[in-house]
């Protein structure tokens, strides 16, 4: 589907980028900033593997939604075609995979108290700034979608919503299943 055989194409030295239509957009465009912003997730992603390969079933999930990840950049990217012939989207059996795990790995952790703050372990460190740059792209898209013309899909705007809540979840269950989280202490430091 995709052949990278040269890197660097000089077509962005005037500052647009090609969307997946062939369609040229400004870098600073709301949806390219959206994808791109999803690929910044993608890259704590990353970062987060180099610490969980010992929980294969853990880190399984973390590769499964990088790759899905790069489903939400395409179906933003208004990609034309992807396996099969058909426009590449996200689909709803891509947001239920993702509530499931979201309850498989919440299934084991106590009910809050408190928020919590970023922090107990390497791991859930990054899950939370996954979460929180997720978010942002999150922010983008919503607005994109309310934008003429920049409609969004359902799924795509679904997942990404759900995508955030997993990395909460995941963050907590990184942090030895929430016993490391670290609290907030409400007006501690007045």
């Amino acid at each position: 589907m995709v052949v990278l055989n040269r890197i660097y194409t000089r077509t962005g030295d005037d500052g647009s980028t090609a969307l997946g239509s062939g369609a040229r957009r400004k870098k600073y465009d709301l949806r390219v900033a959206a994808y791109g912003t999803l690929d910044e997730v993608n890259a704590v992603i990353g970062l987060v593997r180099l610490h969980t390969a010992a929980d294969q079933s853990f880190d399984a999930a973390l590769g499964r939604i990088q790759n899905d990840i790069f489903d939400v950049e395409a179906d933003l990217c208004l990609a034309e075609k992807g396996p099969g012939g058909a426009r590449l989207t996200v689909t709803d059996a891509q947001v239920s995979w993702i509530e499931q795990e979201i309850d498989r790995f919440n299934a084991d952790l106590q009910p809050l108290r408190s928020f919590i703050l970023p922090g107990g372990s390497a791991t859930a460190a990054y899950l939370h700034l996954a979460r929180t740059v997720c978010r942002r792209a999150e922010r983008m898209m919503v607005e994109l979608n309310d934008q003429p013309g920049e409609e969004v899909g359902a799924p795509a705007l679904k997942y990404v919503n759900r995508l955030s809540d997993f990395f909460f979840v995941a963050g907590r269950y990184a942090n030895d299943k929430g016993a490391r989280d670290v609290l907030w202490a409400p007006g501690q430091n007045r």
